[in-house]
Parts: C-alpha cells; sequence; structure tokens
C-alpha cells in the first residue's frame, strides 16, 4: 500500500517541478493520441533606459495559445502597447499548428480592448458585481 502524499504549496516552480509536469502532460497527451506542442512565453516591451513598461506571458500547447497575463504600465497605457504585445503573440505563433489564442478578462479589465483586436466572447461567467463578470474570449490564428 502507498503512503498519501504529503502536499505542500510551492512558491516557485523549480525545475524538477517543471520537468515532472512537462513529462506527464506530454505522456498523457502522446497516450490519447494528441501532439502537446507547449511552449511557454513571455514577451516584454522595455523603454530607452531598459525599464519594463509591458509583458504578456502565457504558454501554447495543442491547438491553442492561451495569454494568461497582459499587463502594461499605466503611464503606457493607450499607447498601442498593449495591441503590440498582442501581436507579437498572435505572430509568433500563426502558422505553426495553433488554431486559436485564447484569454480570459474581467469586466472591469479589457473586453472592449480584446473586441478591438478581433476576439470574441465565447461565454461570459456572470458575478453579483459586474465588473467581476469574467470573459472567455478566443481569436482565430
Amino acid at each position: 500500500m502507498m503512503n498519501d502524499p504529503i502536499i505542500r504549496r510551492a512558491h516557485e516552480a523549480d525545475e524538477a517541478i517543471g520537468d515532472f509536469i512537462h513529462s506527464e502532460f506530454s505522456r498523457y497527451g502522446e497516450q490519447n493520441e494528441v501532439v502537446l506542442n507547449y511552449d511557454e512565453f513571455c514577451f516584454v516591451a522595455e523603454d530607452d533606459e531598459g525599464k519594463i513598461v509591458g509583458a504578456v506571458t502565457g504558454r501554447a500547447y495543442y491547438n491553442e495559445v492561451h495569454i494568461g497575463d497582459l499587463i502594461v504600465a499605466e503611464n503606457r497605457r493607450r499607447s498601442g502597447l498593449g495591441r503590440r504585445l498582442v501581436g507579437a503573440v498572435e505572430d509568433c505563433y500563426r502558422g505553426k499548428g495553433y488554431d486559436v489564442a485564447t484569454l480570459t478578462t474581467f469586466g472591469f479589465q479589457a473586453p472592449v480592448f480584446y473586441q478591438k483586436l478581433g476576439y470574441t466572447v465565447e461565454f461570459i461567467r456572470e458575478s453579483p458585481d459586474p465588473r467581476l463578470n469574467k470573459y472567455f474570449m478566443r481569436k482565430s490564428l
């Protein structure tokens, strides 16, 4: 009989955790005859002094590119920088076996911004506070 594993919070994903996740994720996909096609990404925008003023992160897997976070410095918002960062992700993965870019955003964040970039709403999970409605969005690549 196997002992119950101890569960702990890992504050940072170290190499061993990353290796475990990638290995098991890949193996499971292969067992189901699906190509993983996994790639994490992070694009940053830096000013003339090398200071980060924007970033977009996420991961690509199977047939999907998922944008996890898009952050633009307050003094750079409405400058086109967010559009350029999202465009960098789309350009990087277009034509490489990925069919769709996906993301989620809250009502107080940027659903209209993403719609202007061609993303459509798949689903809205409503909240009593409309600012916290969660938008699930997609765009064909």
